[in-house]
């Protein structure tokens, strides 16, 4: 396969988590407007944000199936359709009812986009360098979260968000178009593996049921379900309320967060495999990545005295590397459940963004607020209890097992 074409396929779907990344953080951006207009508490602005991630992960067991027997480029080009309908449902609406509505199908839109990535790497470029290729997926995708903070306030000041949401979905429908148009064609699925829905539906519960699944998962899922909940909306009221820092500012610093964690997906895959020549395996590198995201949390709760771009940048770097469990994953499920063992993953790690979402907004709402601002007492509360979980979920992931010494064979052997 030439060059060219795995160029193709990178860029093209890339390009698809791209715009999946900037529906996700967007509400940085809108909601101190869409709260003026309406006046939503925190626990109102966590629900409506959030109501994204539960759509995303709500069709990932569907988009798997989905994935493995018609291929990415046809479904991510449908599913995109469906994102750009909402951003213009959620732009004209006038009620939190139609806003909801909107969330949630832009959710269900780009839910493909991550895994459709991952699934077409996977087909289109060797294993060893499956880390490095997801990693710059990742890292192009970051950039959607570097557009929604300064740029996207930039861009506010001379529109209006219902006008950004517009234009928003024409962009939508233009990638939609660019990947059914250019992505390749030929080999999207493999028709001796071509099973119908119904096994292939087995084929996902048999991976919820393995214990492979849950090893790799277990500190990931929770780590990267805290880092994607802060950073699509609570990360700017904590730069504001607790390290006091002026709007401008603190929409800066979202912008270095997002570059912090291209940074650090590109650099962890680009090590990744080189650290596996060396004797340390890509799961004990991912984990050791995710220790240190919960180490930089800890330095930001006990507000030790460095520069506040210092630690959003290690927060950033940091934040990502869970995301190395899709390599791992690859190395232990046969190739034609890559899709829904991918979305199987991405399912778990979204319905707890989606958790963690609401959960901040309503531990937040306990406290009153102050011209729209909670007490510093209020956001490290949050934090300390997000700590807490990570520090619980790498126990699993770090106690000695035998499991990750065999591919699972009850799932192999399921695989149609």
């Amino acid at each position: 396969m030439s060059s060219s074409v795995r160029l193709r396929v990178f860029f093209l779907f890339a390009a698809g988590y791209f715009v999946s990344y900037v529906f996700r953080g967007v509400n940085l951006g809108f909601a101190p407007l869409i709260t003026h207009d309406l006046g939503m508490s925190a626990a109102d602005l966590g629900l409506l944000t959030s109501l994204y991630f539960i759509g995303f992960a709500l069709a990932q067991i569907p988009v798997g199936v989905l994935l493995d027997h018609f291929g990415p480029r046809r479904v991510t080009a449908s599913m995109l359709i469906f994102a750009a309908a909402g951003i213009w449902v959620f732009g004209a609406s006038h009620g939190l009812a139609g806003l909801m509505v909107g969330r949630l199908l832009i959710g269900v839109g780009v839910s493909v986009c991550l895994s459709a990535a991952f699934k077409a790497s996977a087909q289109h470029f060797a294993l060893a360098r499956l880390p490095l290729v997801n990693g710059l997926t990742m890292a192009v995708g970051g950039l959607g979260g570097v557009a929604v903070g300064s740029p996207l306030a930039s861009l506010l000041h001379v529109a209006t968000w219902r006008q950004v949401c517009v234009w928003l979905g024409v962009f939508t429908l233009v990638v939609a178009a660019a990947i059914a148009l250019f992505a390749p064609r030929k080999a999207e699925t493999d028709p001796h593996h071509r099973a119908d829905v119904v096994t292939q539906f087995k084929g996902t519960w048999l991976i919820l049921k393995s214990g492979v699944f849950w090893k790799i998962a277990s500190f990931s899922v929770v780590t990267q379900g805290v880092f994607y909940a802060m950073q699509s909306l609570w990360i700017r009221p904590y730069l504001l309320d607790v390290m006091n820092l002026a709007p401008a500012h603190a929409a800066a610093l979202v912008s270095v967060l997002g570059f912090a964690m291209m940074f650090g997906c590109v650099g962890f895959g680009a090590a990744a495999r080189g650290m596996e020549r060396r004797g340390v395996s890509v799961y004990a590198f991912c984990g050791t990545g995710m220790v240190l995201f919960v180490a930089t949390q800890l330095l930001m709760v006990l507000r030790v005295p460095l520069p506040p771009s210092a630690l959003i940048t290690a927060y950033g770097i940091f934040g990502g590397t869970g995301i190395l469990s899709y390599a791992v994953a690859a190395e232990y499920f046969p190739s034609q459940m890559i899709g829904r063992a991918h979305t199987t993953l991405t399912l778990v790690i979204f319905l707890l963004i989606f958790g963690f979402q609401v959960g901040v907004g309503a531990m937040l709402s306990l406290w009153p607020s102050e011209g729209g601002r909670y007490p510093v007492s209020a956001h490290l509360t949050v934090w300390i209890v997000l700590i807490a979980l990570q520090v619980a979920s790498a126990v699993w992931y770090v106690f000695p097992s035998r499991v990750l010494h065999k591919i699972d064979r009850d799932v192999e052997r399921a695989a149609p």
